[in-house]
């Protein structure tokens, strides 16, 4: 089955009920860590959480445990590397971003582009943030708006090939975050956040259960609005969420959940610093951190996100059970760039040029599978079949602009930006991308002991882009060009889990990942699809009483058709060959019952070049840019008891290896940052107080071309007072 002009959309009578319902008028809901089983089971609530769990709760009203491996099955007992942040761990750090919030995740590298207003993260040393999925859906062909961590109840992620729970993504792995639901009992909070830099936040969350035959249905309502300044002067951001939800009752085997959400953000694009004016080059120049190189003519970024979608499971008299989500994604973003295009010159000016960019688009997914748990051969069996869609529009509007150069000495800002026009490099692209895939999975249990994960999947890709530029002189290789092109794989997953003893289950697997590239070379020539493939071998340790989890894994991944920006021509791709990712990842939690707390990971890989032609972007050999060799963290939290009972207080430690630049064109340093927090909890409120950085440590947070490289973040303070009534 091929579906290539797809329109996905739910029923106008639901839209309308969801919509006269949530106009009636939500703490936050925890993610409980649990062993897996039909049933529902509370677990403690925690400042500081454990990072990987056993298996999660559906929020809401579902008997059925879920997570992002579509099935009940715990983690403990999954062959593969997942780690879920929980609600109360971003809570407990303030995490106000989604690279924040992955930051302390073994095998994860995040904000090495800076602070430029986009989620930017890589796993396992693979580029991972364009092939987010958000509920379990895809956003889109690529996340263009950055997601509002506030309203997620948690985020996975999952290390590896991992198509046959979400079809197209990259072969390091990808993130899927989970939206607030529908409580059964009533809530209230709302919250105040004060920083430096001029933070500001404002916060809500509100929940309410209606009347209903089964008790099942519920409304609840969350959002924020934030604005703040940042170190770097001349940027700001303004960023404005709302996400209504609402379960309805539709019987005892069927679960329905509506969600919608409106993300805004507005904000000054950050674009780091010229490298030769940093340390990083030994020639005497240097400016601050704080220094601005673009200019308040620059146009700020104006983006928007808005999604509609339902989540819906009911369960059959004959054991079957079918589990469908659909979601439907509007994005617009426009917005203007000022980049670094030369070093400073002896007197100190380096040039510059404005990039004003204009995209928007529109992305319908479905997925819909059935499952069912039976012994056939003598062995008991989970099979789900399934088949997910997705039909995605994208259309991209690019200009060069011309700004005067910047002097490093005596800047002058209030400059023109003239003369915007289509160049060799940039201009319109009209691009749809039509998917289709249908899996199987069977999870076999051969004995208490033995367990098998055995997985195929078939997709097929249409992928259509069109050039509608008519007569633009300098733009001869993709004027008035249209390209087609159709792609299909066979991808798969085969693990096995042998539980040693009940706390201790080493674990094998092998996976293959598949994904089409949707843009082009310069000539307007598409790329192929991305491939890639993983063998991993680990094991996991969880206490008798949940308190302890641990993780050791080692893995060899490989990627072929690897896509990256064309130097010579910025908004296009080039195909480099194959990249190779070897290393060892541990995570490590306990919840003490001394009132001790703790969180570790570490990570250590070698991800380079394997193959590349002659002149692309590196040799054989050399280390993939931008990817820390050894990266490690540690986070501790103590609750008081006696006296003190309601205080609390913790430390954090985060390293990071040095990173090379494109062809070692310089090298970022290594670095160590530490954090802290100071929390009370009294009566109906919490107060909060976060030090991020504690020690002011200056750093870059990577390294990009050789003309700028991204800064770090210095210290910052946040003081958050949450009421419950």
């Amino acid at each position: 089955m091929y579906v290539s002009n797809l329109q996905l959309r739910p029923s106008i009578t639901a839209i309308r009920l969801a919509l006269f319902l949530l106009s009636t008028t939500g703490v936050i809901s925890s993610a409980n860590a649990q062993e897996s089983d039909s049933q529902q089971t509370a677990a403690e609530h925690s400042v500081l959480p454990q990072i990987q769990v056993i298996g999660v709760n559906q929020d809401g009203f579902s008997t059925q445990t879920v997570s992002t491996t579509k099935s009940d099955k715990p983690l403990f007992e999954t062959p593969q590397s997942i780690s879920v942040v929980t609600r109360e761990l971003m809570d407990a750090r303030q995490a106000t971003t989604l690279d924040e919030a992955i930051e302390t995740v073994a095998g994860v590298t995040s904000s090495t582009l800076g602070r430029r207003g986009w989620d930017d993260f890589m796993i396992r040393g693979q580029s991972a943030s364009d092939t987010m999925y958000l509920d379990g859906l895809r956003i889109g062909q690529a996340n263009w708006v950055a997601q509002e961590i506030y309203g997620a109840e948690r985020i996975e992620v999952v290390k590896g090939p991992a198509s046959i729970y979400f079809g197209q993504v990259t072969p390091g792995g990808t993130v899927n975050v989970i939206s607030k639901r529908p409580r059964a009992e009533a809530f209230n909070q709302v919250g105040f956040t004060v920083g430096n830099y001029g933070y500001l936040q404002g916060t809500f969350d509100f929940g309410r259960p209606l009347n209903s035959e089964n008790g099942k249905a519920a409304f609840r309502v969350n959002g924020m609005a934030m604005n703040s300044d940042d170190p770097t002067d001349g940027v700001w951001y303004r960023n404005r969420y709302i996400a209504p939800s609402i379960s309805l009752d539709l019987g005892a085997r069927t679960d329905f959940t509506i969600l919608a959400a409106i993300n805004q953000r507005n904000y000054v694009r950050q674009q780091g610093l010229p490298v030769a004016a940093t340390s990083l080059v030994n020639n005497g120049i240097s400016v601050p951190q704080s220094f601005f190189t673009g200019d308040y003519t620059v146009a700020p970024y104006d983006a928007e996100q808005k999604s509609i979608g339902y989540v819906l499971t009911h369960r059959f008299d004959n054991g079957w059970t079918l589990n469908q989500t659909y979601r439907h994604l509007d994005m617009d973003m426009t917005g203007q760039l000022a980049n670094i295009t030369s070093a400073p010159n002896a007197a100190g000016n380096f040039s510059r040029n404005v990039l004003s960019q204009n995209f928007s688009g529109r992305s319908d997914g479905l997925d819909t599978n059935i499952a069912k748990t039976f012994n056939w051969g003598g062995l008991k069996h989970n099979v789900m079949v399934g088949v997910d869609v997705m039909y995605d529009k994208l259309y991209k509007d690019s200009k060069r602009c011309s700004i005067a150069a910047q002097n490093i000495y005596n800047p002058v800002y209030g400059r023109a930006v003239t003369a915007c026009g289509y160049q060799n490099d940039i201009g319109i692209a009209d691009i749809t991308l039509a998917q289709n895939g249908l899996y199987l999975r069977d999870y076999i249990e051969f004995n208490e002991q033995l367990s098998m994960s055995m997985s195929l999947r078939h997709d097929k890709a249409r992928l259509s882009t069109v050039y509608p530029l008519k007569s633009v002189p300098t733009v001869t290789a993709t004027a008035n060009t249209n390209t087609n092109t159709e792609n299909s794989a066979n991808t798969g997953h085969v693990g096995f889990v042998y539980k040693a003893t009940q706390n201790v289950a080493p674990y094998i697997s092998y996976a293959t990942s598949f994904l089409p590239q949707t843009e082009t070379t310069f000539g307007g020539n598409p790329i192929k699809p991305e491939e890639g493939k993983q063998a991993e071998i680990g094991v996991k340790f969880l206490s008798d009483d949940k308190r302890l989890s641990a993780s050791l894994a080692y893995y060899d991944l490989k990627r072929r058709n690897v896509s990256q920006t064309d130097d010579a021509n910025p908004l296009y791709k080039i195909a480099i060959g194959e990249q190779t990712t070897k290393g060892y990842e541990a995570e490590i939690a306990a919840d003490l019952k001394n009132g001790w707390q703790l969180s570790g990971a570490l990570s250590v890989l070698d991800a380079v070049i394997t193959e590349a032609s002659a002149g692309q972007f590196g040799t054989v050999g050399q280390r993939l840019p931008n990817v820390a060799r050894k990266t490690a963290n540690f986070l501790a939290n103590y609750r008081f008891t006696g006296a003190l009972e309601g205080w609390g207080a913790g430390f954090g430690v985060r390293y990071v290896g040095a990173k090379t630049a494109t062809n070692n064109a310089y090298t970022v340093p290594s670095y160590t940052v530490a954090d802290a927090n100071v929390s009370y909890q009294g009566q109906g409120y919490r107060v909060q107080l976060n030090i991020k950085n504690l020690f002011d440590k200056e750093y870059f947070a990577g390294a990009s071309s050789a003309n700028w490289v991204p800064v770090g973040n210095p210290r910052t303070v946040m003081l958050k007072t949450v009421f419950d009534f």
